[in-house]
């Protein structure tokens, strides 16, 4: 690993620069050459890779060029985090490195921060085997060309009118197959039992056997009816997640008939359509994390969950649904959590989102929750555990409010459970208690 040069010329000190000109961008990678020369070919290829034209005296490197500002070697070893014949070595080094990136080489523009920070000249580096973007931190002055959240947190939940308490959300299920009609009748079984919320599958949008027009329709007097009955205010959360052309259309549909918000997904459909549809959009924004599985679960390759987290919230989702605790989604609980501050930090100007965090959640997961998180502003999203529920979506929603009230009072699921028969039948379906 000797003989490599260095580029010093791709190094700062972060006093150096002015920080509203520069992202710094944090990577884990592993690299056969000096760890230094990695960095500085890493920095290279991201930006200025030719910084001057041939014959003439010029440098575009101090305006333009990514620069170092931190390299520490977390590791040496024989063997590669990511064998590859190309890479053979008798050594590697597992190192972290923070850049400063300059956005006046992208503008405030998503796809083209995603080129630079995710593309070609970061991930074909020269003598780095495998690498992960696990960190990225904007300047104010960049993110103030960014609407963020329309509502946000404190919006959803004064459109809700909810403030003292999580939000509880939940999956239609059957998830695929049901007839519009049976499918109406499920979410507004489950309105009655107290969900805020219920939405659909993220694999359910406009088919064939149920189009959105027709769900739209059926839901809308039912969820007014359901107000009605409650005293609660309710959506539904319709997937309008298609082709882009289509985004908006499916938007003003559910607008039309009240039914409250609109999920997308929002790595398949691209953040640049989320924040086009932001700019127009009347409803708030739900966001599914699909595709952020493959992009993210590679240790040492790829991209953090929690950066794709905090780019959906800076193209405009008000909520983000998240994969959650335990066994289903396969998510460390470090890795749950800092997706759900990504939601909720600061970060300039831009509102914070509702965290979502999600899979195989019942009645039974709130207190967990509610432990973990330290905090009440999330929603709770259950499938099997509402629609699930041995007495039917109506019980299964109100398991959830009788776990709530539970934990309000300080009184432990399975003692409050023995005068509450619908928490008591979740426990027995679902239990143990988280």
């Amino acid at each position: 690993m000797d003989g490599v040069p260095v580029d010093r010329g791709f190094f700062a000190d972060r006093g150096s620069l002015r920080a509203d000109d520069y992202l710094e961008l944090t990577y884990r990678f592993e690299c056969v050459d000096d760890p230094e020369a990695a960095a500085a070919h890493l920095c290279q290829e991201m930006s200025t890779a030719q910084w001057r034209r041939v014959g003439q005296d010029e440098d575009f490197r101090p305006r333009h060029a990514a620069r170092v500002l931190a390299l520490s070697v977390l590791d040496r070893s024989a063997r590669s985090l990511m064998a590859a014949p190309w890479f053979a070595a008798r050594e590697y080094a597992c190192c972290q490195v923070t850049l400063a990136y300059p956005h006046v080489n992208f503008g405030p523009r998503l796809p083209n921060l995603l080129t630079v920070i995710c593309g070609e000249g970061a991930f074909h580096a020269p003598g780095i085997n495998a690498i992960k973007l696990v960190d990225i931190e904007f300047p104010a002055p960049f993110l103030a060309a960014f609407q963020g959240p329309q509502f946000g947190v404190p919006g959803v939940r004064a459109l809700l009118q909810i403030q003292d308490r999580p939000l509880f959300f939940g999956v239609v299920k059957p998830n695929v197959g049901l007839r519009p009609e049976d499918f109406a009748e499920l979410a507004y079984q489950s309105w009655l039992g107290g969900l805020d919320a219920p939405k659909d599958d993220e694999m359910l949008a406009d088919t064939s056997y149920s189009p959105l027009a027709r769900r739209a329709e059926l839901l809308a007097p039912l969820l007014k009816r359901a107000e009605d009955r409650t005293g609660e205010r309710k959506w539904f959360v319709l997937n309008i997640t298609d082709e882009v052309d289509r985004l908006q259309d499916h938007h003003d549909l559910a607008s039309r008939h009240g039914l409250g918000a609109v999920m997308l997904n929002g790595h398949t459909t691209g953040l640049s359509a989320v924040r086009a549809l932001r700019r127009r959009a009347t409803l708030p924004l739900v966001a599914h994390f699909d595709m952020a599985a493959p992009l993210s679960r590679l240790p040492h390759f790829g991209i953090a969950s929690s950066v794709l987290t905090v780019l959906q919230r800076v193209a405009g989702f008000d909520a983000i649904i998240l994969p959650g605790f335990g066994r289903r989604m396969q998510t460390p609980e470090e890795e749950v959590l800092a997706n759900v501050q990504a939601c909720l930090r600061p970060l300039g100007a831009l509102r914070p989102a509702l965290p979502v965090p999600g899979g195989s959640d019942w009645a039974g997961s709130l207190p967990g929750m509610l432990s973990r998180l330290g905090t009440r502003d999330f929603g709770l999203v259950p499938g099997r555990g509402v629609f699930g529920h041995p007495d039917g979506p109506e019980a299964g929603a109100r398991s959830l409010r009788e776990a709530w009230e539970a934990v309000s009072r300080s009184v432990s699921l399975e003692e409050y459970a023995r005068d509450h028969p619908a928490l008591a039948a979740a426990i027995r379906a679902f239990g143990p208690v988280l």
